[in-house]
């Protein structure tokens, strides 16, 4: 499984990328593949505001729907309408075609909450045993 160094990760298996005052987020490598193939999503529109730890959506596969828990609050600025039409993009590529959204964050700091890719890679050990 693929787990990029630059990345911050949620306890809920979402990865985060700041860009600025932004975050982009996505479902990771991980979480794709306990999954199982993604057949449905739902997520917020741009212009929704989320609130940290706050289900914002939900995704369908073989094996279960799962919540989708937003790892920062902020105001969605844009949301990956590629994936609505093809939601197997997130098994295939969850790390650049299948990102989910990009949030404007409220509270930067909630940042500091999030897992390094050591943690999170420890969490999902943890996860297996």
């Amino acid at each position: 499984m693929d787990h990029p160094d630059e990345l911050l990760y949620s306890k809920e298996h979402l990865w985060i990328r700041v860009e600025g005052s932004k975050a982009v987020i996505g479902i990771t490598d991980y979480a794709q593949e306990k999954l199982g193939s993604i057949s449905a999503i739902e997520l917020p529109d741009a212009g929704d505001d989320l609130d940290q730890d706050d289900s914002f959506g939900s995704v369908e596969a073989r094996k279960t729907v799962a919540d989708l828990y937003a790892p920062v609050s902020g105001q969605v600025v844009e949301v990956n309408g590629e994936i609505a039409d093809s939601p197997e993009i997130i098994n295939d590529d969850p790390y650049d075609g299948g990102w989910l959204l990009v949030v404007e964050m409220s509270d930067p700091e909630e940042l500091k909450l999030l897992m390094s890719v050591d943690d999170y890679l420890e969490q999902t050990e943890v996860e297996e045993e």
